[in-house]
């Protein structure tokens, strides 16, 4: 059973749904793995698109529901999609960057989504002359095909500030078995096991998509939270006796903020393994949840590229405070120096790492792209840190310029090409601050032309009209002149280090 507020839906019925999308999408000439882009927040229909394009051998590409035109454009083009699934509510920010042939298969917003997203009424229906996904599906026979599987193709960004399509290689029958034993340690959900599971972020990321498919595949019950909202989490916890869940840090800290009252009002003693990732948490943070929930808090250490090699339990962190885990089944970690050399034990340098379990992967249409994020084998995402003496991982600190807000990574690059654009701004650089609520947020800092006349809220709505919100810096500053290195890029660290001096890092 799936559960969306007062809509529930057997795995019998969505299976049915699935293999008439599957017919659908044939139809509409999916085929030869091609890719269908998604742009839906978690509801019945994500099942539904996923499974239907896996029985043609088709990745979808869950795209971020914040992003606006320009940007779902350059997916779509670049991943090569087919067609594209979308919510109603959100057709107005993203219709007029669509390619004019492509199909497009429109879900109307439910009630409880709606709600917690305050949708107006007249968005929430499908506009005149769009498909309607419930009445396209349902015109299409099941289709008889075995169900195939097929990995979603995910963006992420790079240093260029471009997205780079994170596509699969098919699994063989042993890496499927190897990945459902992964999921079993790393994520706690195990078949034939009576589980509830709480889906509370977005399944456009990765790692909230691997949990949410993995709980499907066992025919777990789960419950979908529109929306994270503190208390709202801990009613549902409590209404629907959820066992396991994936969180990340941010969550944590909002649930802590809530009154001791409020906190003690509800019943979480059903709750067995929550786990969280995305971003590093802080100590004190963890340790708090251990203290309020119990020995359930576990946490994993991967990324999109690398799945997840390192995981650690709630004991293993009050023994090792800070700690992101060490090498499970299936993962190798190495640190290496600046000159390729293996870096001993607590000495720092590069991780590189990999799961053995997941397929290996090329960046869509940027082959050399995947050449130089490897060594070994393994794979780096350009964080660096150390190994202890019992192969615990630490890390010393994050990307060099990416910004993780909320459990969301967030390339600076992307956001200073934009700025750039707008009259008046001669340089700018964007980086990381420390946020008490989401780790992070964005700074802009901003070198003017003589005499123009910029205001923060000038560049905040200019960066809005093109960019995602959330890649909107809160914290702008004007520079009369930018500090420089030697060979005249910006010396940003000069810019970021001030406001990270006495912090930790975790």
């Amino acid at each position: 059973m799936i559960i969306s507020g007062e809509r529930r839906i057997s795995y019998p019925d969505i299976h049915q749904r699935i293999a008439r999308v599957a017919n659908g999408f044939r139809a509409l000439g999916v085929r030869d793995g091609a890719p269908v882009g998604l742009m839906l927040r978690n509801d019945f229909a994500f099942f539904e698109a996923s499974y239907g394009a896996a029985m043609l051998g088709s990745p979808v590409v869950p795209i971020n529901w914040h992003l606006k035109a320009e940007e779902v454009a350059y997916i779509l083009a670049d991943s090569g999609a087919q067609a594209l699934v979308c919510h109603a509510d959100l057709l107005p920010q993203i219709k007029d960057g669509l390619p004019k042939r492509l199909p497009l298969l429109v879900v109307k917003t439910p009630p409880e989504i709606a709600a917690a997203f305050q949708v107006p009424p007249d968005l929430v229906r499908v506009p005149d002359g769009y498909t309607d996904w419930d009445s396209w599906r349902d015109g299409h026979a099941p289709s008889r095909e075995t169900p195939g599987r097929a990995s979603p193709m995910f963006y992420t960004s790079g240093t260029t500030g471009r997205p780079k399509g994170v596509r699969r290689q098919p699994m063989q029958p042993d890496q499927m078995a190897a990945a459902e034993r992964v999921g079993a340690i790393t994520y706690g959900v195990k078949p034939n096991e009576d589980q509830v599971i709480l889906m509370n972020g977005p399944m456009y990321h990765s790692a909230p998509n691997s949990y949410g498919n993995l709980a499907f595949r066992h025919g777990c019950t789960m419950v979908l939270e529109p929306r994270f909202d503190p208390e709202d989490l801990l009613q549902l916890v409590q209404r629907h006796k959820v066992t396991h869940m994936h969180m990340v840090p941010t969550m944590f800290v909002r649930l802590l903020r809530l009154p001791d009252d409020m906190r003690k009002r509800y019943d979480v003693s059903s709750l067995r393994d929550v786990v969280h990732g995305a971003a590093p948490c802080p100590v004190a943070v963890k340790q708090a949840m251990i203290a309020w929930w119990g020995p359930v808090i576990n946490e994993y250490f991967g990324s999109t590229e690398t799945g997840i090699p390192i995981w650690h339990s709630s004991q293993e962190a009050l023994a090792k405070p800070g700690t992101v885990g060490r090498a499970i089944e299936g993962g190798v970690v190495k640190i290496f120096g600046p000159n390729g050399e293996s870096c001993g034990v607590s000495e720092i340098g590069e991780i590189y790492m990999r799961q053995a379990a997941m397929a290996d992967f090329d960046y869509h249409r940027k082959p050399g792209a995947r050449a130089e994020a490897g060594r070994e084998g393994l794979i780096s995402v350009g964080d660096v840190g150390y190994l202890d003496e019992d192969g615990y991982l630490f890390l010393c600190d994050r990307k060099r310029d990416m910004v993780i807000s909320g459990g969301v990574n967030i390339y600076p690059a992307e956001i200073e090409n934009t700025l750039i654009g707008m009259e008046g701004v001669r340089d700018c650089a964007v980086f990381g601050i420390p946020d008490d609520e989401f780790g992070e947020r964005l700074m802009a800092c901003i070198e003017p032309d003589a005499g123009a006349e910029l205001t923060p809220q000038a560049v905040q709505d200019y960066l809005r009209k093109r960019l995602a919100n959330f890649k909107v810096p809160k914290d702008i500053q004007f520079l009369a002149e930018l500090p420089r290195e030697a060979s005249g890029k910006i010396f940003k660290r000069k810019l970021r280090d001030p406001y990270w001096e006495n912090r930790p890092v975790s």
